[in-house]
């Protein structure tokens, strides 16, 4: 089984070729587009694991993007008691959705 580790954003995403994959939202990018995440932290092949100290020179995973996506909408509901003060609003998260294409390192 091969898949890699990449560092997108704050978080750490486990992935494999041909998988779709919700990344940061990289502004208005066009279908089709490659991306490159140069920031790989371990790679495992059928037979080793490679570990970065923190990252793997030289590897690096190619992407294309499929479309920009947004996540569930969350309710954020402020309630102070006996102040009369309520407020109450929501987020939708955008990402950019992208399919790993290769893993190269």
């Amino acid at each position: 089984m091969n898949y890699a580790i990449v560092k997108d954003g704050s978080r750490q995403l486990k992935v494999k070729v041909e998988q779709r994959v919700q990344l940061d939202y990289r502004g208005e990018t066009v279908p089709g587009a490659l991306i490159e995440l140069s920031d790989v932290l371990a790679i495992s092949s059928d037979a080793d694991i490679r570990v970065g100290q923190p990252t793997i020179a030289g590897a690096k995973i190619v992407t294309e993007v499929l479309s920009d996506v947004k996540g569930p909408k969350l309710t954020i509901a402020k309630f102070r008691r006996r102040k009369n003060s309520k407020r109450k609003t929501g987020h939708r998260q955008k990402y950019t959705l992208v399919k790993v294409k290769e893993i190269i390192g």
